[in-house]
């Protein structure tokens, strides 16, 4: 949040978004564990599971591509009720 020079309270960052709201389908949410999402965690995972160290660049598998992308689509379906057109 910031203020302009008029004083009005302005929202500066990203809010009620996939990744900064963390989204969880209520049907398959349990406490204590991993949650099912439809944001960037299935990447993050994949990355933590190859012990990726952020410093040095990787190319990744097309089917983590294809599968971070399907969360995403995912997410906008729920939320608009209309699959994204995509080019």
């Amino acid at each position: 949040f910031g203020v302009d020079k008029q004083g009005n309270l302005m929202l500066i960052d990203e809010a009620l978004t996939p990744d900064s709201s963390r989204f969880w389908p209520a049907a398959s949410f349990k406490v204590g564990r991993s949650q099912e999402s439809y944001d960037k965690q299935y990447l993050r995972d994949y990355l933590t599971s190859i012990g990726f160290d952020a410093q040095t660049p990787i190319d990744l598998p097309p089917t983590v591509l294809d599968n971070t992308l399907k969360k995403y689509i995912e997410a906008y379906v729920k939320l608009t009720g209309n699959r994204p057109e995509l080019n």
